[in-house]
């Protein structure tokens, strides 16, 4: 009696290593990928601001009476954040477009904290996805996918800055494929990656990798009814991203 007792204890003990010895590790993909992604910065322009460069254009006298009637109050822009990539090693970054669009500065932190004033070199608001340009050289890069061999189920990681915490790391699994999400256009051509990656404000444009640490989707947008995430995240997919922003970089 003793004997199988201690018998079911090691076939228990047995299966719970072999079932950790299954769980993917991803500190090799951490370690290698994270000095290639990148924190955004933004300021948005405010409405107010833009009045104030109106009321600059008149002339004197119109300037006067609206001074009269009452001045609108102190501009205040807005601030943001996002995450993005490393495409090349002379600048290019990707990112999502909603992260930069309108905005008045972008500005690309990187893990070692160094920071560079970006340019929008364009953006595509059908897939979400922009490119910047910062003046550097000799930065690490990620490679994006070759094809699109991804699964269901399949393990996949995410880094990124989830509200201002820069470089954190979330993983989990491809939940579905080829979703289609609606927008205001209704136009959305976007085969989403469906995964249950922790995601957050502040992870969009910020890359989604599989275990081989190639950038198979950039993370978009997520559902919630709270602000943050329930496991309900979509990445834009590899062949989208790889298409959209070589137009851009023509």
């Amino acid at each position: 009696m003793i004997f199988r007792a201690l018998l079911c204890v090691l076939a228990l003990s047995f299966a719970a290593q072999k079932s950790l010895a299954e769980l993917p590790d991803f500190t090799e993909i951490v370690d290698s990928a994270s000095p290639a992604v990148v924190k955004i910065l933004v300021e948005y322009e405010s409405e107010n601001s833009r009045y104030q460069e109106q009321m600059e254009e008149l002339p004197e006298s119109l300037r006067r009476f609206f001074d009269f009637r009452g001045r609108p109050p102190v501009p205040r822009d807005r601030a943001g954040m996002g995450s993005g990539f490393i495409l090349s090693s002379d600048g290019y970054i990707v990112t999502n477009n909603h992260v930069v669009e309108n905005a008045r500065q972008v500005m690309v932190r990187l893990p070692d904290r160094q920071e560079f004033d970006a340019e929008v070199i364009g953006a595509d608001p059908r897939s979400d996805l922009a490119v910047l340009k910062i003046d550097a050289k000799r930065l690490p890069t990620l490679a994006l996918a070759r094809g699109d061999d991804i699964k269901v189920g399949q393990w996949v990681l995410a880094i990124g800055s989830p509200f201002g915490l820069d470089f954190s790391v979330t993983a989990g699994i491809v939940s579905a494929l080829g979703r289609s999400l609606p927008t205001e256009t209704g136009d959305n051509y976007v085969p989403f990656i469906q995964t249950d990656v922790a995601i957050n404000p502040g992870n969009s444009g910020g890359p989604l990798f599989n275990l081989d640490g190639e950038v198979i989707g950039v993370n978009s947008q997520i559902f919630t009814r709270s602000g943050g995430s329930i496991g309900l995240s979509f990445a834009i997919p590899v062949s989208v991203v790889r298409n959209v922003v070589s137009q851009i970089q023509e």
